[in-house]
């Protein structure tokens, strides 16, 4: 593996889990007036749509751009439950 992150990892739910968490504990404090959810679900919003296009979603058509924002809620849910997990389970040890 040469790179960190690839547009095709990005279009996996894996991926946009990972990215959408990373990138939402990274700007939370900078947009600390809106809501942490909010903000998840807008980074995994535009991550799924450039991921989307980065890999060819375009050819196919509007049936890929539909379901974007649906697949947004359950990676921003995802990378949300990711996180108290984790933080949940530091507070216990």
């Amino acid at each position: 593996m040469s790179e960190f992150f690839s547009w095709e990892l990005l279009a996996t739910f894996a991926g946009a889990v990972t990215g959408t968490a990373i990138l939402t504990q990274f700007v939370k404090d900078l947009l600390s007036k809106i809501p942490t959810q909010i903000v998840s679900y807008v980074i995994a919003l535009l991550i799924l749509g450039i991921a989307t296009a980065a890999t060819g979603g375009m050819a196919d058509g509007w049936q890929a751009w539909v379901l974007v924002p649906f697949n947004a809620v359950l990676v921003s849910l995802s990378a949300n439950g990711t996180y108290s997990a984790i933080t949940r389970i530091k507070d216990d040890n």
